[in-house]
């Protein structure tokens, strides 16, 4: 009540929004200080107790206020500290944060010209950008900004359905005959949520097997292909990833894009994780192929840096999203307008409201130029190259695949000594299992580092380090390594 646009609140304002600026600018030098935890960890019910959070019909002081902001931080888990290692997105852009704060003080939508003009024309130059950089003729096609790489990859779906089934969007899925999708074993579960979503079901989602280093087997999708033609179903997409989420595998896009034109299949790939390595020329050759696609999904808040969230979904026919998404609504996207209507973006969109996440990226291209995330992704990559070379014949360490990793992902056990003179059995495996989890544990109790661990397939619980913060050093690697080994010797 204190603040604008309460009469005389100029003053008042001004210097609780300059508090709160410091309260942030604080928290930003502490996220780089490698003194300072990764997690101030607290379970659920001691942080419900400890403070009072239920909403109340009186208002609080200023005061209190603040002091909101800075408990808030206290707990929040510092994701661009240079040992937190927990998620595909991690890292702390200076000029990303600029650009979201701008983007919050514009505080506007992103369906028309008449109330975004520049975020939408920014919109349209970085997604021409990218597809170039995917290797479309002069950019062509089409694009979206989108909530996630799991939202990017449900568009392209829909997009490949109505492509081939136009109908389905006014008759629904009883009009067209069951549909079936194909994807890898080590594939997004946002395939078969998105199919969910759809009414396309998640059974019709075919999954592919992979080689040990967890690429699609090409062989193995054209004979399931046949098995579904056979059967009477209609394949409709097959999604292929450029860096799987544990792994980091590249499927071989160039035989998966050559059956896909056999077989008349729309062709997407979920370079979520992977399609930043297109902005490296030492690691874009990962993706060979990848012009061949129909769609990519590619999220630039992973690998790239750009603060959360930052997705693009790209296609490479201009004009089909529009007409699979549209509805026209007239006071809206009124077609008397006095200006170019091709900017008026929104209805392409499955979001009526989207936010700009836009300007962050675009911000960052500029200030870094394409050589800046070059130079940022190619040492994120040498990183997790120096962490392979530094394990794969240390003591106590097994690596989950063989051969040096294509993405930043590293994925290894941990074999504590008790373990290390014990023969392959059930028994073994069943206390592997119970070792990275406590590992994990301890870690966050301490909050000295973050790191993330999944079984998969019959392989037991391991390690998955993914470096994406261009703040990390060989000093970080070898800090998260001495601790993997001092939180775990006595297990």
């Amino acid at each position: 009540p204190d603040l604008l646009p309460a009469c005389n609140a100029e003053m008042t304002t001004m210097s609780f929004l300059q508090d709160v600026v410091d309260i942030l600018l604080q928290y930003v030098v502490k996220s780089f200080d490698r003194s300072t935890k990764v997690i101030d960890f607290h379970y659920p019910n001691e942080l419900l107790q400890e403070y009072n959070w239920e909403l109340a019909d009186q208002p609080q002081t200023l005061e209190e206020i603040l002091l909101n902001c800075r408990t808030t931080l206290k707990y929040a888990i510092k994701t661009g500290h240079p040992r937190y290692f927990n998620q595909l997105s991690t890292g702390l852009d200076m000029v990303g944060l600029a650009a979201d704060w701008l983007t919050s003080a514009a505080n506007t939508n992103m369906f028309t010209y008449e109330i975004a003009p520049v975020f939408v024309l920014l919109e349209y130059v970085t997604l021409r950008k990218m597809r170039e950089m995917v290797g479309w003729p002069g950019g062509c096609g089409d694009g979206i900004f989108s909530p996630g790489g799991a939202i990017s990859n449900m568009y392209a779906m829909l997009i490949a359905r109505f492509k081939m089934f136009p109908e389905v969007k006014e008759k629904g899925m009883a009009a067209i005959p069951r549909l079936v999708a194909f994807t890898s074993e080590h594939s997004h579960f946002s395939v078969k949520k998105g199919a969910a979503a759809l009414g396309i079901g998640t059974d019709s989602v075919i999954l592919i097997r992979c080689d040990e280093r967890g690429k699609m087997i090409p062989s193995d999708l054209e004979r399931r292909i046949l098995e579904a033609n056979q059967k009477g179903f209609v394949p409709f997409l097959v999604s292929a990833t450029a860096g799987t989420t544990v792994y980091g595998a590249f499927d071989p896009l160039i035989a998966i894009a050559d059956i896909c034109k056999k077989y008349k299949i729309w062709m997407h790939v979920d370079g979520a994780w992977g399609g930043g390595l297109l902005m490296s020329r030492k690691h874009k050759w990962k993706l060979n192929g990848v012009e061949r696609a129909n769609s990519v999904t590619w999220n630039p808040h992973k690998m790239m840096g750009v603060p959360l969230q930052c997705s693009a979904l790209l296609v490479r026919e201009e004009g089909l999203m529009q007409s699979c998404n549209q509805m026209h609504a007239s006071y809206l996207f009124q077609q008397d307008k006095h200006y170019d209507l091709s900017y008026d973006t929104g209805d392409k969109a499955l979001q009526c409201g989207r936010h700009v996440d836009v300007f962050k990226l675009w911000l960052m291209w500029r200030a870094k130029g394409t050589t800046g995330f070059e130079a940022q992704i190619d040492k994120c990559l040498e990183l997790a190259e120096y962490l392979y070379n530094k394990i794969k014949n240390r003591e106590g360490y097994e690596m989950v695949f063989d051969g040096k990793p294509q993405h930043t992902n590293v994925c290894f056990w941990y074999i504590p000594p008790s373990l290390r003179s014990m023969e392959d059995n059930e028994e073994r495996m069943s206390r592997l299992t119970k070792v990275a989890p406590v590992i994990k544990a301890r870690m966050m109790e301490y909050g000295t580092t973050m790191v993330s661990y999944q079984p998969l397939g019959d392989k037991v619980n391991f390690f998955r380090m993914v470096i994406s913060n261009p703040a990390a050093t060989h000093q970080d690697i070898d800090f998260l390594i001495d601790e993997i080994e001092r939180l775990g010797q006595d297990l």
